[in-house]
């Protein structure tokens, strides 16, 4: 791994206190970057990840923000460029794992699932962009469910994870002529604290892959490296998979 690809810039990931967005924040870290972080609960979580970023010789911010709420997650992108002059790099991981029935999930779940999926990133990209120079990279992290739905009880997150990518193309359009490249990663099956290997319905996910097997999240964060790095510096408006063949 090269230690000093990102040596110089700055990171935010969201919802970066445990599984995926952890493993982003430590990637980007261990190649330079100093990382904020946030979370919405698991404060002690969030602050383990800031030291382990730290005992890399990288610093770190640990902030307390819920990405439904349109105040905090903009606060939370300013914040991060107050204390460090700049914003290099934005990874859109926060999320709501949302299921159940259509005809049992109302406006109160839909509203909470769409300002946490969909809102909160656009606000994030939004506020993001004001401190970002050419060179910058915006991720966000959707979930392979949002090109193959293979169980009843996923249409609201599909719904969520799907207008990621419809976001990430007007992005890249968008912000283009600044430098700024965004693109969207799909993981698959990965192994987190919501969705464990071991799990109840693991098995069955893993036939649904073609490696048969899940992702661990450093794997994940292996792409979103790549994505953020200036190896992917003509790749912009990209729906990229890394689901070990569940779509295909």
């Amino acid at each position: 791994m090269d230690t000093t690809e990102f040596r110089g810039r700055t990171a935010l990931v969201t919802g970066g206190a445990r599984g995926i967005g952890a493993a982003v924040a430590l990637r980007l870290a261990a190649g330079g970057a100093d990382v904020a972080l946030t979370y919405e609960q698991g404060k002690d979580r969030a602050e383990e990840v800031a030291a382990r970023i730290r005992g890399l010789g990288r610093r770190a911010l640990a902030l307390r923000a819920d990405s439904g709420d349109a105040a905090e997650v903009e606060g939370a992108v300013e914040r991060t460029a107050a204390e460090w002059g700049r914003l290099d790099v934005l990874v859109c991981n926060a999320g709501v794992y949302t299921t159940g029935a259509v005809t049992e999930l109302g406006p109160d779940a839909f509203d909470r699932t769409v300002a946490v999926n969909v809102r909160g990133p656009y606000l994030a990209a939004r506020a993001a962009v004001r401190h970002m120079r050419p060179g910058s990279r915006i991720v966000s992290i959707g979930s392979n469910v949002a090109e193959r739905t293979p169980f009843p009880g996923l249409t609201l997150y599909a719904l969520t994870k799907s207008a990621l990518a419809g976001m990430t193309k007007g992005l890249a359009r968008d912000l283009g002529p600044l430098g700024i490249t965004v693109n969207l990663l799909h993981p698959g099956p990965t192994d987190t604290d919501a969705n464990p290997a071991d799990g109840p319905f693991a098995e069955t996910v893993r036939g649904l892959t073609a490696l048969g097997r899940y992702a661990e999240p450093a794997e994940i964060a292996e792409v979103v490296a790549h994505l953020a790095s200036g190896g992917a510096s003509y790749m912009t408006g990209a729906v990229v998979h890394a689901d070990g063949g569940f779509t295909v």
